[in-house]
This record gives C-alpha cells, sequence and structure tokens, in this order.
C-alpha cells in the first residue's frame, strides 16, 4: 500500500492559515504603529504649546570661592511669570548652590546675570529648568 498525500491543491481553495495569520498581524502592526505616531505627535504638541517659558544658560563665572553668576537667556510668553533653577557644583561633584529665580519681567525674551552663593568654590553651574508659575 502506498501513502495518501492529503494535502489540498495548492491556490484551490483559498488562503492557507498561515497567510490568514501573517495578513492579521500586518494589520494590527500597522494599526499599532499609527497609534504610536499619533501619540508620539501629541506629546511633541502639548510639549511645545504648553512650554510657556523656557531658558538657556549662556555662561557662568567663577567669580570668587563663594560666588558664581550664571547668565541666562529666558524666553517666554509675554506677561507670564516663571521660575528657573539654578545650581552649582563643585570639583568633586558635590551641590555648592542652588537657586530659584524669579523671571518677573513683562518682556518676552529676558537676558539676565544671576549670582549664586556657594559653600566652596564651585567649577560648574547649570539650570535644571524653568517652570510657569
Amino acid at each position: 500500500m502506498s501513502a495518501v498525500d492529503e494535502q489540498l491543491p495548492e491556490g484551490r481553495y483559498g488562503r492557507s492559515a498561515d497567510e490568514r495569520a501573517d495578513r492579521k498581524l500586518r494589520i494590527a502592526g500597522a494599526v499599532l504603529g499609527t497609534l504610536f505616531l499619533a501619540m508620539l505627535g501629541w506629546f511633541g504638541w502639548h510639549y511645545v504649546v504648553d512650554n510657556k517659558i523656557s531658558a538657556e544658560m549662556i555662561k557662568f563665572d567663577v567669580v570668587s570661592d563663594t560666588e558664581v553668576q550664571v547668565h541666562l537667556e529666558v524666553r517666554k510668553d509675554e506677561g507670564v511669570e516663571g521660575v528657573c533653577t539654578l545650581r552649582s557644583r563643585s570639583e568633586d561633584g558635590a551641590e555648592v548652590a542652588r537657586k530659584d529665580v524669579v523671571v518677573d519681567e513683562p518682556d518676552g525674551r529676558v537676558d539676565r546675570v544671576y549670582s549664586l552663593r556657594t559653600t566652596a568654590r564651585a567649577t560648574s553651574a547649570e539650570l535644571l529648568g524653568c517652570t510657569p508659575r
């Protein structure tokens, strides 16, 4: 006796189960990819539109063992008040100063130098961030 081949003829009876599964996976991947891109766009838009104040540290200058001056350029919507947090560190990385500076000028662009009193000689200064208030 010979073994009987029980496979259906190729292409005669529609797609196989593997082809249907592949098609479903492609559709699910496309839907999830589209949702991910939409979510990424929404978060990006939300960040740009709702960010009413931002700043950039132009430079800093270690004036003495107990003082650092930080030059900030703040961009904000006119009339918005904000608070920017500045920090200074010593050579070993320890925080030697932290200060919240209020930006309450009505202009949309504020260019100003702020002074930080330090507990030891500083080697760096950084802008941690700004928030509207």
